[in-house]
C-alpha cells in the first residue's frame, strides 16, 4: 500500500535498509522548510517543490519562491537537496476554493487547496519516479496534521507513490523552524497566501 508507516518507524526502516531513497517535498514557505529540511535530509535525497498557487499577489509568491531558494544556497544538508519552482497560476486555486468561497477558515475552501497542492505533489513523485512525497505544511499550528494525513493518504493511493505520515510540528518542531528562520534570516509571512486572508 503506497501511504507509509508512522515517520518514526519509516526512517527506521530506511536506516536500517542503507540506502537513501528518494524524497519530493512540497514546500510552502522556507520557514516552514528549513526544520523538515534539517529533520529528513538525513534519510533522503530532498528534492524541494515549491508548488503553491494560492499564494496571491504574484508579487508574493514570487518573494517566498525566491526565499526557498536562498535557504538552499545557505543550509548545508547531509544529502542532496535540489528545488523546483512552478511557474505562478492562480487559476487552480481559485477554480478549486470557488464553491467555498464564503465558508470560514479551515473549512472546505481549506481542504480543497490541500488538495490541489498534494495531489499535485503525489503527481509529480509518480512522473520523476520518487518513491516518496510529504509536505512542510504541518509544521504551523495552524494546519491540521490529521487533515493533511488523510488527503496525502489518498493523493498516495490515486497516484501509486508513499506519503509520509508526518505531524512536523511535534516534538518543538515549529519552535525549531523559528530558531532556524532567524539564524538564516529569512523572510516570515504573516499570512498564508489565500487572497481572502488579505481582505480580511
Amino acid at each position: 500500500m503506497p501511504v507509509k508507516p508512522q515517520l518514526d518507524d519509516e526512517l527506521a526502516l530506511i536506516l536500517l535498509s542503507g540506502e537513501t531513497p528518494q524524497l519530493l517535498l512540497h514546500c510552502c514557505c522556507a520557514p516552514c522548510a528549513v526544520y523538515v529540511l534539517e529533520y529528513l535530509s538525513p534519510f533522503f535525497k530532498i528534492t524541494a517543490l515549491f508548488y503553491n498557487p494560492n499564494i496571491q499577489p504574484r508579487e508574493e509568491y514570487d518573494k517566498r519562491a525566491a526565499e526557498l531558494q536562498r535557504l538552499l544556497t545557505l543550509a548545508e544538508y547531509p544529502n542532496d537537496v535540489s528545488i523546483v519552482i512552478s511557474e505562478y497560476d492562480s487559476v487552480g486555486f481559485e477554480t478549486a476554493a470557488a464553491p467555498f468561497w464564503n465558508e470560514p477558515e479551515r473549512g472546505r475552501r481549506c481542504r480543497a487547496c490541500f488538495e490541489l497542492r498534494l495531489n499535485e505533489t503525489a503527481q509529480r513523485a509518480k512522473e520523476y519516479g520518487i518513491e516518496y512525497f510529504a509536505t512542510t505544511l504541518s509544521v504551523s499550528p495552524y494546519k491540521d496534521a490529521t487533515l493533511l494525513n488523510e488527503i496525502g493518504g489518498l493523493s498516495a493511493v490515486r497516484f501509486g507513490v508513499g506519503y509520509l505520515l508526518s505531524d512536523f510540528k511535534k516534538r518543538n518542531g515549529y519552535k525549531r523552524s523559528i530558531e532556524l528562520s532567524k539564524q538564516y534570516g529569512l523572510y516570515r509571512q504573516t499570512y498564508c497566501g489565500c487572497i481572502l486572508k488579505i481582505r480580511k
